[in-house]
């Protein structure tokens, strides 16, 4: 069996472009996965592992949901693509509606409109082509250690220099970045920057994840998305809220956005909105949208051959009713407070110093350092390995990557969580030893 895995490395090896796939060169990584269910996924060797990314957060209700999985088929035998924006289908009307319900008119009593994409990263350049046809104005305020995105408009707006740097003079470069705020305190000196950033451009937009996710599950304290509120409203600006990490119940809500007690002008979802077929959205108040966009004249401005695929639409339907069905935001909340204490037991175990917890929902997140306080990548790295062997899937966040990730389905069981922290305790024991 371990001759098929290798033949699988070989073939991206010589047939996949560098640098997309990261192959150790004693086999170590990656694993080949074969199929998964649930909490599970199984190699082409037949091993099993627990699964504590989600696949990037997408399975919010297992892996191979079995509702989700009978309505992608069905779709696939009746419908099996459409015509994006010209002959639409029934089934994309309906998830507006669905979006529509779930967002604007549950938050904040009036009606949502979505422009559907392929991946988060389009629904971000939706947002930014609407908060620049509502406003007239190009400027975008977003946040160091953001992630947007690599397209090249969301790639303005991603933090990160080893993704930005080698495409600096393709760019447009219309975003300032600001600092994330990680406590009260920093609120003040955040307003201020900001206020300035307003003199200074016509800023129209700010963009921000309510919580910071590859950057490093970075909670902002309470009061910075009503700042941030504030400052749009003050300044003809338009709130972005980039959900397609967050939203659909990872963090214990919906969306994390409602943690801060704030609606903004625009949404963007995508990861766990279908369960695993690439649907991303737009959400905007009707307001925002019908200012931006003109009616159709048989020419869309924006659109794609996949736009609001009839598949993906099906899906997306199915994981929105298993969501709500199962309670799964709720139960998200419950979970994750479960799974937190336990990490801030092991932190106590290990030391403080040397393990910082954090999290909401299950988008949980465990800092690691050196004795002497500095960023232990290594560390994270190493154990991230030594977990892959023991039989669970993690992955880390971060700059410069010494965060381990926890972002389950929300699906996970007290035993999954159990099983994970006594493996993760003996490995962080060993390198700490």
């Amino acid at each position: 069996m371990k001759k098929k895995a290798n033949k699988t490395i070989d073939q991206l090896r010589r047939f996949e472009s560098r640098n997309i796939t990261f192959i150790e060169p004693d086999g170590s990584w990656p694993i080949v996965w074969e199929r998964a269910k649930g909490m599970r996924v199984w190699d082409d060797s037949g091993r099993e592992y627990l699964d504590f990314t989600a696949a990037f957060a997408v399975a919010a209700a297992g892996h191979a949901n079995p509702r989700i999985v009978v309505a992608g088929q069905r779709q696939m035998a009746k419908l099996l693509h459409a015509m994006g924006d010209v002959h639409p289908h029934a089934l994309k009307a309906e998830l507006a509606r669905e979006l529509s319900r779930l967002t604007f008119e549950r938050l904040a009593k009036q009606i949502g409109k979505t422009i559907f994409c392929s991946s988060g990263f389009e629904a971000v350049e939706a947002a930014l082509k609407t908060a620049h046809l509502a406003t007239g104005r190009t400027r975008v305020i977003a946040f160091e250690d953001a992630y947007h995105g690599l397209g090249y408009g969301a790639l303005n707006a991603t933090w990160r220099s080893n993704f930005r740097s080698p495409f600096r003079r393709q760019i447009g470069g219309f975003t300032s970045f600001v600092p994330f705020p990680r406590v009260k305190a920093d609120l003040a000196k955040l307003e201020q920057r900001l206020a300035a950033e307003c003199r200074k451009h016509k800023v129209g937009a700010i963009l921000v994840e309510p919580i910071q996710g590859r950057g490093g599950t970075n909670i902002p304290p309470a009061g910075f998305l009503k700042l941030l509120r504030k400052v749009c409203n003050q300044h003809g600006a338009l709130l972005i809220c980039d959900e397609v990490y967050t939203g659909f119940g990872r963090t214990g809500r919906w969306f994390a956005s409602e943690h801060f007690g704030v609606m903004p002008d625009l949404l963007c979802l995508g990861k766990a909105l279908t369960g695993g077929f690439p649907l991303s959205a737009c959400v905007g108040s009707v307001e925002v949208m019908d200012r931006a966009w003109p009616e159709s004249n048989g020419e869309a401005i924006h659109t794609s051959t996949f736009l609001g695929h009839p598949v993906g639409c099906a899906m997306a339907i199915a994981s929105l009713r298993e969501l709500e069905l199962r309670k799964l935001p709720a139960r998200s909340a419950e979970m994750g407070q479960l799974f937190l204490g336990e990490l801030k037991r092991l932190a106590k175990r290990i030391g403080r110093a040397r393990c910082r917890p954090r999290g909401l929902g299950l988008m949980l997140a465990l800092e690691l350092f050196y004795d002497d306080s500095t960023p232990a990548a290594d560390i994270a790295l190493s154990v991230i390995k030594r977990l892959l062997k023991d039989g669970f899937i993690l992955l880390p966040e971060g700059d410069p990557a010494n965060i381990l990730a926890f972002t389950p389905p929300l699906t996970v069981g007290k035993s999954h969580i159990t099983k994970l922290i006594r493996s993760l305790g003996r490995a962080l024991e060993e390198v700490y030893a």
